[in-house]
Protein backbone atom coordinates (compact mmCIF):
# COMPACT_ATOMS: atom_id res chain seq x y z
CA UNK A 1 0.00 0.00 0.00
CA UNK A 2 1.35 3.44 -0.99
CA UNK A 3 0.79 6.40 1.35
CA UNK A 4 1.08 10.09 0.45
CA UNK A 5 -0.17 13.08 2.45
CA UNK A 6 -2.04 15.58 0.32
CA UNK A 7 -4.93 17.55 1.91
CA UNK A 8 -7.62 17.48 4.59
CA UNK A 9 -10.36 14.86 4.75
CA UNK A 10 -13.76 16.14 3.58
CA UNK A 11 -16.65 13.82 2.84
CA UNK A 12 -20.41 14.41 2.72
CA UNK A 13 -22.37 11.92 4.88
CA UNK A 14 -22.71 8.55 3.16
CA UNK A 15 -26.47 7.86 2.68
CA UNK A 16 -25.83 4.10 2.69
CA UNK A 17 -24.33 4.09 6.20
CA UNK A 18 -26.46 4.14 9.33
CA UNK A 19 -24.13 6.50 11.18
CA UNK A 20 -21.94 9.43 10.14
CA UNK A 21 -19.17 11.23 12.01
CA UNK A 22 -17.69 14.71 12.18
CA UNK A 23 -14.21 15.80 13.20
CA UNK A 24 -13.74 17.97 16.28
CA UNK A 25 -11.38 20.72 15.24
CA UNK A 26 -9.27 20.49 12.09
CA UNK A 27 -9.83 17.36 9.94
CA UNK A 28 -6.73 15.17 9.49
CA UNK A 29 -4.69 15.16 6.30
CA UNK A 30 -5.74 12.66 3.69
CA UNK A 31 -3.46 9.84 2.67
CA UNK A 32 -3.39 8.18 -0.68
CA UNK A 33 -4.27 4.56 -0.04
CA UNK A 34 -4.30 1.83 -2.66
CA UNK A 35 -6.34 -1.28 -1.97
CA UNK A 36 -5.77 -4.37 -4.09
CA UNK A 37 -9.00 -6.17 -4.95
CA UNK A 38 -8.38 -9.83 -5.66
CA UNK A 39 -11.92 -11.25 -5.85
CA UNK A 40 -13.25 -9.37 -8.88
CA UNK A 41 -15.85 -11.59 -10.52
CA UNK A 42 -16.62 -9.59 -13.67
CA UNK A 43 -14.86 -6.86 -15.65
CA UNK A 44 -17.48 -6.07 -18.28
CA UNK A 45 -20.44 -4.01 -17.12
CA UNK A 46 -23.36 -3.27 -19.42
CA UNK A 47 -25.48 -0.14 -19.45
CA UNK A 48 -28.11 1.24 -21.77
CA UNK A 49 -29.47 4.71 -22.39
CA UNK A 50 -31.80 6.07 -25.05
CA UNK A 51 -29.16 8.44 -26.43
CA UNK A 52 -26.16 6.10 -26.25
CA UNK A 53 -27.65 2.65 -26.76
CA UNK A 54 -25.94 -0.39 -25.22
CA UNK A 55 -22.49 0.12 -23.76
CA UNK A 56 -19.99 -2.48 -22.59
CA UNK A 57 -17.55 -0.94 -20.15
CA UNK A 58 -14.29 -1.96 -18.46
CA UNK A 59 -13.04 -0.29 -15.26
CA UNK A 60 -9.73 -1.45 -13.85
CA UNK A 61 -9.82 0.91 -10.86
CA UNK A 62 -12.34 2.34 -8.41
CA UNK A 63 -11.89 5.96 -7.32
CA UNK A 64 -9.90 8.58 -9.18
CA UNK A 65 -6.87 10.64 -8.18
CA UNK A 66 -7.78 13.35 -10.70
CA UNK A 67 -10.39 14.59 -8.20
CA UNK A 68 -12.76 16.26 -10.68
CA UNK A 69 -15.33 17.92 -8.43
CA UNK A 70 -18.23 17.26 -10.82
CA UNK A 71 -17.54 13.53 -11.36
CA UNK A 72 -20.73 11.45 -11.32
CA UNK A 73 -18.72 8.34 -10.35
CA UNK A 74 -18.21 9.68 -6.81
CA UNK A 75 -21.50 8.03 -5.84
CA UNK A 76 -20.09 4.57 -6.59
CA UNK A 77 -17.51 4.98 -3.84
CA UNK A 78 -20.35 5.30 -1.36
CA UNK A 79 -21.45 1.78 -2.27
CA UNK A 80 -18.11 0.57 -0.88
CA UNK A 81 -18.67 2.34 2.44
CA UNK A 82 -16.38 5.28 1.59
CA UNK A 83 -17.23 8.94 1.08
CA UNK A 84 -17.94 10.80 -2.15
CA UNK A 85 -15.45 13.55 -1.26
CA UNK A 86 -11.76 13.08 -0.60
CA UNK A 87 -12.26 9.33 -0.08
CA UNK A 88 -13.08 9.02 -3.79
CA UNK A 89 -9.83 10.85 -4.60
CA UNK A 90 -7.48 9.09 -2.18
CA UNK A 91 -8.85 5.59 -1.49
CA UNK A 92 -8.20 3.85 -4.79
CA UNK A 93 -9.10 0.23 -5.48
CA UNK A 94 -7.00 -1.63 -8.06
CA UNK A 95 -8.57 -4.76 -9.53
CA UNK A 96 -5.32 -6.66 -9.81
CA UNK A 97 -6.86 -9.74 -11.46
CA UNK A 98 -8.63 -7.63 -14.10
CA UNK A 99 -6.78 -9.04 -17.17
CA UNK A 100 -7.46 -12.66 -16.22
CA UNK A 101 -11.12 -11.99 -15.46
CA UNK A 102 -11.55 -10.08 -18.74
CA UNK A 103 -9.97 -12.90 -20.72
CA UNK A 104 -12.34 -15.45 -19.22
CA UNK A 105 -15.35 -13.22 -19.92
CA UNK A 106 -14.40 -12.62 -23.55
CA UNK A 107 -14.09 -16.36 -24.10
CA UNK A 108 -17.80 -16.62 -23.24
CA UNK A 109 -19.24 -13.35 -24.54
CA UNK A 110 -17.00 -11.98 -27.31
CA UNK A 111 -19.53 -12.62 -30.08
CA UNK A 112 -22.19 -10.57 -28.26
CA UNK A 113 -20.06 -7.45 -27.73
CA UNK A 114 -19.46 -4.98 -30.59
CA UNK A 115 -16.68 -3.17 -28.72
CA UNK A 116 -15.48 -2.24 -25.22
CA UNK A 117 -15.14 1.18 -23.63
CA UNK A 118 -12.32 2.10 -21.25
CA UNK A 119 -13.49 3.51 -18.86
CA UNK A 120 -16.61 4.77 -17.13
CA UNK A 121 -16.22 5.24 -13.39
CA UNK A 122 -12.55 6.23 -13.32
CA UNK A 123 -9.80 7.28 -15.71
CA UNK A 124 -8.07 4.20 -17.20
CA UNK A 125 -4.73 6.01 -17.11
CA UNK A 126 -4.44 7.12 -13.50
CA UNK A 127 -0.86 7.65 -12.29
CA UNK A 128 -1.10 4.22 -10.61
CA UNK A 129 -1.32 2.68 -14.07
CA UNK A 130 2.40 3.36 -14.48
CA UNK A 131 3.11 0.53 -12.04
CA UNK A 132 0.02 -1.67 -12.14
CA UNK A 133 -0.39 -1.69 -15.94
CA UNK A 134 -3.92 -3.08 -15.58
CA UNK A 135 -5.34 -1.04 -18.46
CA UNK A 136 -2.38 -1.97 -20.66
CA UNK A 137 -2.76 -5.67 -19.89
CA UNK A 138 -6.52 -5.55 -20.48
CA UNK A 139 -5.91 -3.87 -23.85
CA UNK A 140 -3.50 -6.70 -24.67
CA UNK A 141 -6.30 -9.14 -23.90
CA UNK A 142 -8.58 -7.19 -26.24
CA UNK A 143 -5.97 -7.46 -29.00
CA UNK A 144 -5.69 -11.17 -28.36
CA UNK A 145 -9.44 -11.45 -29.02
CA UNK A 146 -9.42 -8.78 -31.77
CA UNK A 147 -11.94 -6.82 -29.71
CA UNK A 148 -12.39 -3.18 -30.87
CA UNK A 149 -12.00 -0.58 -28.13
CA UNK A 150 -12.78 3.08 -27.48
CA UNK A 151 -10.98 4.96 -24.72
CA UNK A 152 -11.74 8.22 -22.95
CA UNK A 153 -9.10 9.77 -20.73
CA UNK A 154 -7.62 12.95 -19.33
CA UNK A 155 -4.11 11.54 -19.12
CA UNK A 156 -1.09 11.82 -21.45
CA UNK A 157 0.06 8.49 -19.99
CA UNK A 158 -1.97 6.88 -22.76
CA UNK A 159 0.89 7.65 -25.15
CA UNK A 160 2.86 4.86 -23.43
CA UNK A 161 0.57 2.35 -25.19
CA UNK A 162 0.80 3.98 -28.61
CA UNK A 163 1.92 0.83 -30.46
CA UNK A 164 -0.75 -1.28 -28.80
CA UNK A 165 -3.46 1.27 -29.64
CA UNK A 166 -2.39 1.23 -33.28
CA UNK A 167 -2.64 -2.55 -33.41
CA UNK A 168 -6.10 -2.35 -31.85
CA UNK A 169 -7.21 0.35 -34.30
CA UNK A 170 -8.55 2.10 -31.21
CA UNK A 171 -10.47 5.37 -30.97
CA UNK A 172 -9.18 7.67 -28.21
CA UNK A 173 -11.20 10.58 -26.86
CA UNK A 174 -9.62 13.17 -24.60
CA UNK A 175 -11.85 14.89 -22.08
CA UNK A 176 -10.87 18.57 -22.27
CA UNK A 177 -13.69 20.83 -21.08
CA UNK A 178 -11.56 23.84 -20.14
CA UNK A 179 -9.24 25.85 -22.37
CA UNK A 180 -6.77 27.05 -19.74
CA UNK A 181 -5.18 25.74 -16.56
CA UNK A 182 -6.66 28.69 -14.68
CA UNK A 183 -10.18 27.62 -15.65
CA UNK A 184 -9.50 23.93 -15.16
CA UNK A 185 -7.95 24.03 -11.67
CA UNK A 186 -11.09 24.80 -9.62
CA UNK A 187 -12.89 21.75 -11.06
CA UNK A 188 -10.03 19.40 -12.06
CA UNK A 189 -7.34 20.06 -9.43
CA UNK A 190 -5.15 17.02 -10.05
CA UNK A 191 -5.63 16.33 -13.75
CA UNK A 192 -2.91 16.99 -16.32
CA UNK A 193 -3.18 20.52 -17.66
CA UNK A 194 -5.20 21.05 -20.88
CA UNK A 195 -2.12 21.71 -23.01
CA UNK A 196 -0.60 18.38 -21.95
CA UNK A 197 -3.76 16.60 -23.08
CA UNK A 198 -3.69 18.38 -26.44
CA UNK A 199 -0.04 17.39 -26.91
CA UNK A 200 -0.91 13.76 -26.21
CA UNK A 201 -3.80 14.00 -28.67
CA UNK A 202 -1.45 15.27 -31.38
CA UNK A 203 1.10 12.54 -30.69
CA UNK A 204 -1.53 9.84 -31.14
CA UNK A 205 -3.08 11.54 -34.17
CA UNK A 206 0.29 11.87 -35.89
CA UNK A 207 0.68 8.08 -35.80
CA UNK A 208 -2.72 7.48 -37.39
CA UNK A 209 -4.79 6.75 -34.30
CA UNK A 210 -8.33 8.17 -34.41
CA UNK A 211 -8.73 10.82 -31.74
CA UNK A 212 -11.45 13.15 -30.55
CA UNK A 213 -12.37 15.68 -27.90
CA UNK A 214 -15.07 15.52 -25.27
CA UNK A 215 -16.11 18.97 -24.05
CA UNK A 216 -17.69 17.60 -20.92
CA UNK A 217 -18.95 19.02 -18.77
CA UNK A 218 -20.12 22.31 -20.17
CA UNK A 219 -20.83 24.64 -17.25
CA UNK A 220 -23.09 27.44 -18.54
CA UNK A 221 -21.67 30.88 -17.88
CA UNK A 222 -18.20 29.47 -17.18
CA UNK A 223 -16.71 27.49 -20.06
CA UNK A 224 -19.38 27.56 -22.80
CA UNK A 225 -17.61 30.48 -24.46
CA UNK A 226 -14.49 28.29 -24.84
CA UNK A 227 -16.23 25.83 -27.17
CA UNK A 228 -14.98 27.31 -30.49
CA UNK A 229 -11.34 27.53 -29.36
CA UNK A 230 -11.42 24.04 -27.83
CA UNK A 231 -12.70 22.60 -31.11
CA UNK A 232 -10.12 24.54 -33.12
CA UNK A 233 -7.27 23.42 -30.90
CA UNK A 234 -8.44 19.82 -31.04
CA UNK A 235 -8.70 19.93 -34.85
CA UNK A 236 -5.16 21.30 -35.08
CA UNK A 237 -4.07 18.43 -32.84
CA UNK A 238 -5.52 15.92 -35.30
CA UNK A 239 -8.89 15.17 -33.69
CA UNK A 240 -11.64 14.06 -36.05
CA UNK A 241 -14.44 13.40 -33.55
CA UNK A 242 -16.09 15.62 -30.96
CA UNK A 243 -18.97 15.69 -28.52
CA UNK A 244 -20.18 17.91 -25.69
CA UNK A 245 -22.45 17.42 -22.69
CA UNK A 246 -24.05 19.57 -20.04
CA UNK A 247 -22.86 19.26 -16.44
CA UNK A 248 -24.98 16.83 -14.48
CA UNK A 249 -24.92 16.36 -10.71
CA UNK A 250 -26.39 13.01 -9.77
CA UNK A 251 -26.71 12.88 -5.98
CA UNK A 252 -26.98 15.13 -2.90
CA UNK A 253 -23.47 14.04 -1.82
CA UNK A 254 -21.93 15.15 -5.10
CA UNK A 255 -23.89 18.39 -4.97
CA UNK A 256 -22.63 19.17 -1.46
CA UNK A 257 -19.00 18.49 -2.36
CA UNK A 258 -19.25 20.39 -5.65
CA UNK A 259 -20.54 23.49 -3.84
CA UNK A 260 -17.85 23.17 -1.14
CA UNK A 261 -15.09 23.20 -3.73
CA UNK A 262 -16.50 26.20 -5.60
CA UNK A 263 -16.61 28.10 -2.30
CA UNK A 264 -12.97 27.19 -1.66
CA UNK A 265 -11.56 27.86 -5.13
CA UNK A 266 -13.67 30.57 -6.78
CA UNK A 267 -16.03 32.02 -4.13
CA UNK A 268 -16.71 35.20 -6.11
CA UNK A 269 -18.12 33.13 -8.99
CA UNK A 270 -20.13 30.70 -6.85
CA UNK A 271 -23.55 32.37 -7.15
CA UNK A 272 -23.19 32.98 -10.88
CA UNK A 273 -22.19 29.36 -11.64
CA UNK A 274 -24.81 27.73 -9.42
CA UNK A 275 -27.60 29.97 -10.67
CA UNK A 276 -26.73 29.21 -14.29
CA UNK A 277 -26.87 25.48 -13.59
CA UNK A 278 -30.15 25.78 -11.69
CA UNK A 279 -31.76 27.60 -14.59
CA UNK A 280 -30.92 24.66 -16.83
CA UNK A 281 -32.21 22.11 -14.29
CA UNK A 282 -35.62 23.58 -13.40
CA UNK A 283 -34.39 25.35 -10.28
CA UNK A 284 -32.18 22.62 -8.81
CA UNK A 285 -28.59 21.50 -9.32
CA UNK A 286 -29.56 17.87 -9.81
CA UNK A 287 -31.39 16.65 -12.90
CA UNK A 288 -34.95 15.44 -12.42
CA UNK A 289 -34.55 12.21 -14.42
CA UNK A 290 -31.85 10.27 -16.23
CA UNK A 291 -33.16 11.40 -19.61
CA UNK A 292 -32.71 15.05 -18.59
CA UNK A 293 -29.02 14.72 -17.73
CA UNK A 294 -27.87 16.37 -20.95
CA UNK A 295 -30.86 18.64 -21.55
CA UNK A 296 -30.80 22.31 -20.69
CA UNK A 297 -33.91 24.48 -20.34
CA UNK A 298 -32.77 27.95 -21.39
CA UNK A 299 -31.77 29.81 -24.51
CA UNK A 300 -28.22 29.99 -23.18
CA UNK A 301 -27.85 26.20 -23.43
CA UNK A 302 -29.44 26.25 -26.87
CA UNK A 303 -26.90 28.89 -27.91
CA UNK A 304 -24.08 26.72 -26.59
CA UNK A 305 -25.38 23.76 -28.60
CA UNK A 306 -25.68 25.92 -31.73
CA UNK A 307 -22.17 27.27 -31.15
CA UNK A 308 -20.84 23.73 -30.93
CA UNK A 309 -22.74 22.61 -34.04
CA UNK A 310 -21.56 25.63 -36.05
CA UNK A 311 -17.86 25.10 -35.37
CA UNK A 312 -18.20 21.31 -35.47
CA UNK A 313 -19.39 21.56 -39.07
CA UNK A 314 -17.01 24.38 -39.99
CA UNK A 315 -14.00 22.39 -38.85
CA UNK A 316 -15.13 19.13 -40.43
CA UNK A 317 -15.57 16.99 -37.32
CA UNK A 318 -17.30 13.62 -37.33
CA UNK A 319 -19.87 12.88 -34.65
CA UNK A 320 -19.08 10.25 -32.07
CA UNK A 321 -22.02 7.96 -31.59
CA UNK A 322 -21.88 4.87 -29.47
CA UNK A 323 -24.63 3.46 -31.65
CA UNK A 324 -22.44 3.54 -34.73
CA UNK A 325 -21.16 0.26 -36.02
CA UNK A 326 -17.55 -0.56 -35.32
CA UNK A 327 -15.87 -2.21 -38.24
CA UNK A 328 -14.34 -5.54 -37.32
CA UNK A 329 -11.84 -7.49 -39.32
CA UNK A 330 -12.78 -11.10 -39.84
CA UNK A 331 -10.53 -13.14 -37.58
CA UNK A 332 -10.56 -16.66 -36.24
CA UNK A 333 -11.92 -16.99 -32.71
CA UNK A 334 -9.60 -18.00 -29.91
CA UNK A 335 -11.15 -21.48 -29.94
CA UNK A 336 -12.79 -22.60 -33.14
CA UNK A 337 -15.93 -24.72 -33.25
CA UNK A 338 -15.32 -28.43 -33.48
CA UNK A 339 -18.42 -29.13 -35.57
Amino acid sequence: MYVLCVRQVKNPPNPYLKYSSEFIGEPPETKLEVFEETNTKSMISKSWTSDMGSRFIVNCYRGCIHACTYCFARQYHEYLGYGAGTDFETKIVAKINAPEVLRNELKRTKQKIPYLEFSFATDPYLPLEVNYKLTQRCLEVCYEFRMPVAIITKSPLITRDLDLLKKLNATVLFSIPFLTTEKSNPFEPFTPIPDARFRAMKKLSDTGIRTGIGIAPVIPGYNDSDIPLLLEKARKSGATKAFMSLIHIDTPSIEEYFIQKIEEKIPTKKSRILNHIKREKSGTLQHQSFNERNQGKTEQWEMARNLFDLHFKRLGFESFSRKEKVEKKRVLPVQQKLF
